[in-house]
C-alpha cells in the first residue's frame, strides 16, 4: 500500500526516488516507528523530502492519500497489530466488557465495540474516558488529553492527536510564491564556497584520530580554522517608480543577503544602471559612486545580482540622454554590457510575474543582454539564479 503513497508524493511534485522509498520500507521493517500516526508522518517526511520547500507539497500528498483510510477499519488493516490494539482497548473497557469481547472473538469484536459506541452515543459529550467527545482521556474525539488519539471533528487545541499533516504548517514554502526572509535565506545558501579563513578555531576530529594513531595512541589534538563563505556578492537594487509595489520583497531579499554573505556590497539605481549608482537613497544626488570605479575595484570573480523590473521606455535603455533624471553620455544598454563583460557571472531577478514579461519590450531586451539569465523573483527563481551563479566559470 505504501507504493501508492510514494506515487502520490511524487505526483505532487516532490522529487522523491525509489531509493528513498526503499529506505522508508527498511525503517518500517526495523520498527523505527510503530502504530503511531505522528511518528510515521515525521519519519516518512524526513526520508522522502530532502528540501524544506517541498514540505507543503508532501503534506498535501500525505493528506490526500490517507483520506481514504481515515475510518478505523482501514487503519487497522494497514498499520495496527492486534496485540497493541488489545492493550489500548483494555484501558477503555470494563472487565465485564473485556470478558464478553474475548468470548465473542477478539479483535474484530473490539472494532465493533467502537462502532457500537458511536451508534449508542446520541448527544455531545465533554470530559470522561469512555464516550467520544471533547476534553476527556478517551482516544476518540477532540480537545482531549490522550497522546495517541483519533481526532473526531473539531480543532486540535493541545496538538496531541496523532494526525497533524492537515495543519500544513509549511504552506508558505511552496517555491512558486514570493516569500519571506527565512525562505530566501534557504535559497541563497546554495551560493556558498566554504574556505578555512576564519579567525576562530574548531576541533578537527579526523585529524585528531589520524595523528593520534601515528603517535602510537598518545592523544594528539588537531584544530582547523573555522569555515567561512568565501563568495563575494554585489547586488544592484532598482528603486522608486515602478518598483514601489515590490519594496517588501526587495527588503526581504536584502535582509536575507546581508545575513548570509559577509562579503556583500550593494548599490541602488533607478530604472537602469548608468554611469553612476549610490548607496544611500537620501543622499543619492550628492553621493554618487561611479560605475566604472566599481568595475575597477572588484575582481571578475565577484557574483552579480541585479534586482529590478526592467520596465521602462525603450529609449531609457538604448539612448544616450535616455535617463529621465539626468543626461547620460552612454546608454544603459552599454553599461549592462560592460558589467557582463567584466564579471564572470551576472544574473537579473525580476519581481514582475514571468507570464507578463512578453508584454514589456525592455524586459525582453535586458534578458537578451543578460544572455537569458533573467529569473523571476520567487524562491524557485532565486534558487535557479543561485545555481547559475554557483557554476564554475
Amino acid at each position: 500500500m505504501l507504493v501508492n503513497l510514494f506515487t502520490a508524493v511524487k505526483g505532487y511534485g516532490v522529487p522523491v526516488t525509489l531509493r528513498e522509498f526503499l529506505d522508508l520500507l527498511t525503517a518500517l521493517e526495523k520498527r523505527l516507528v510503530f502504530a503511531n500516526w505522528n511518528d510515521f508522518y515525521y519519519l516518512s517526511r524526513s526520508i522522502m523530502v530532502k528540501d524544506e520547500k517541498y514540505f507543503d507539497k508532501f503534506d498535501r500528498a500525505f493528506d490526500v492519500y490517507f483520506k481514504g483510510i481515515e475510518n478505523l477499519d482501514d487503519v487497522l488493516k494497514l498499520i495496527v497489530p492486534e496485540e497493541w490494539l488489545r492493550k489500548e482497548f483494555e484501558k477503555e473497557l470494563t472487565p465485564e466488557e473485556l470478558k464478553k469481547i474475548k468470548d465473542l472473538g477478539g479483535l474484530e469484536q473490539l472494532m465493533k465495540e467502537f462502532k457500537k459506541r458511536l451508534e449508542e452515543q446520541d448527544k455531545e459529550h465533554h470530559g470522561g474516558s469512555k464516550w467520544i467527545g471533547t476534553a476527556g482521556t478517551s482516544p476518540f474525539g477532540n480537545d482531549g488529553q490522550h497522546p495517541n488519539g483519533i481526532r473526531v471533528g473539531g480543532k486540535s487545541n493541545k496538538g496531541m492527536a496523532a494526525k497533524v499533516w492537515e495543519d500544513r504548517q509549511f504552506q508558505n514554502l511552496d517555491d512558486s510564491l514570493q516569500l519571506g526572509t527565512r525562505n530566501i535565506k534557504v535559497a541563497l545558501r546554495k551560493l556558498r564556497k566554504m574556505t578555512r579563513k576564519g579567525e576562530n578555531w574548531e576541533f578537527d576530529l579526523h585529524g585528531t584520530i589520524k595523528e593520534t594513531a601515528k603517535n602510537a595512541g598518545y592523544l594528539e589534538l588537531n584544530y582547523l580554522r573555522e569555515k567561512l563563505n568565501d563568495i563575494n556578492l554585489i547586488v544592484f537594487f532598482d528603486v522608486g517608480g515602478s518598483m514601489d509595489p515590490f519594496v517588501k520583497v526587495c527588503e526581504e531579499l536584502f535582509s536575507a543577503a546581508k545575513s548570509e554573505f559577509k562579503n556583500l556590497e550593494y548599490y541602488y539605481f533607478h530604472n537602469c544602471i548608468y554611469e553612476s549608482v549610490w548607496k544611500d537613497n537620501l543622499r543619492r544626488k550628492d553621493e554618487r559612486i561611479k560605475t566604472q570605479d566599481i568595475l575597477n575595484k572588484y575582481s571578475k570573480n565577484h557574483k552579480i545580482l541585479i534586482i529590478g523590473d526592467a520596465s521602462m521606455a525603450p529609449y531609457e535603455l538604448t539612448n544616450s540622454g535616455g535617463s529621465i533624471e539626468h543626461w547620460n553620455k552612454e546608454s544603459g544598454e552599454e553599461w549592462v554590457k560592460k558589467i557582463n563583460a567584466h564579471f564572470y557571472k551576472s544574473a537579473w531577478l525580476n519581481p514582475v510575474h514571468q507570464d507578463h514579461w512578453d508584454y514589456t519590450s525592455t524586459i525582453k531586451m535586458i534578458s537578451t543582454l543578460m544572455d537569458q539569465n533573467m529569473f523571476p523573483l520567487t524562491i524557485s527563481g532565486i534558487s535557479d539564479a543561485v545555481t547559475y551563479l554557483s557554476k564554475r566559470n
